[in-house]
């Protein structure tokens, strides 16, 4: 009998812990996926019906925010018949779409910018100390880049998410690059 004891004592010891496999360690989700670099915001879900002979289709479009906080951001927008899909379709166009901004030391931008897409006009200012201080798609933009310091206002009638973020996006693509110098003014207004 003590010898059936310790074999089985043997057994259980040999055995890997359960959990051995889901381990989630730093940079992997806890299905085992690599997390990506990028983080994502989703802007807006909408379902678009088409119809047809035999009734209506459905599907879902999805406008999606991604950016890595330490200066890039894409916007991507994708369209399926569920919302998963169309979540991943958004994130490889926002992947695609990615700009490059430039964000001081102190956690802000260089200089006042505005910007207008379509009908969505967008001021971006720096505003050291304060915070972020903007609401709707251009805080979901601004938090995604990494910018910790500004001030953004919406001075259009538009309430189109994605054209919002849009123009926040063109508005922080005009600040200059490490290459170039910034304008004397201190006002750029890119139309």
């Amino acid at each position: 009998m003590p010898e059936q004891q310790e074999i089985k004592k043997e057994a259980q010891t040999a055995r890997p812990p359960k959990n051995v496999f889901r381990r989630s360690g730093r940079g992997q989700s806890r299905d085992g996926r690599v997390k990506s670099e990028f983080d994502q915001k989703t802007l807006e879900v909408r379902r678009v019906t088409r119809v047809i002979a035999g009734g209506k289709r459905f599907k879902f479009s999805v406008a999606l925010a991604a950016g890595n906080r330490k200066g890039s951001i894409g916007i991507g927008i994708g369209k399926s018949s569920d919302t998963a899909s169309a979540i991943d379709k958004a994130a490889r166009n926002a992947k695609k779409n990615m700009i490059k901004v430039n964000i001081t030391k102190t956690g802000s931008i260089a200089h006042r910018v505005e910007a207008k897409y379509s009908s969505a006009v967008v001021m971006l200012q720096p505003s050291p100390g304060r915070g972020i201080i903007a609401g709707s798609a251009v805080r979901t933009v601004i938090e995604l880049v990494g910018i910790k310091d500004i001030v953004g206002k919406i001075f259009s009638g538009s309430k189109n998410k994605l054209n919002i973020a849009r123009a926040t996006v063109k508005a922080l693509s005009g600040l200059p690059t490490d290459n170039q110098q910034p304008t004397t003014d201190n006002k750029k207004i890119i139309s």
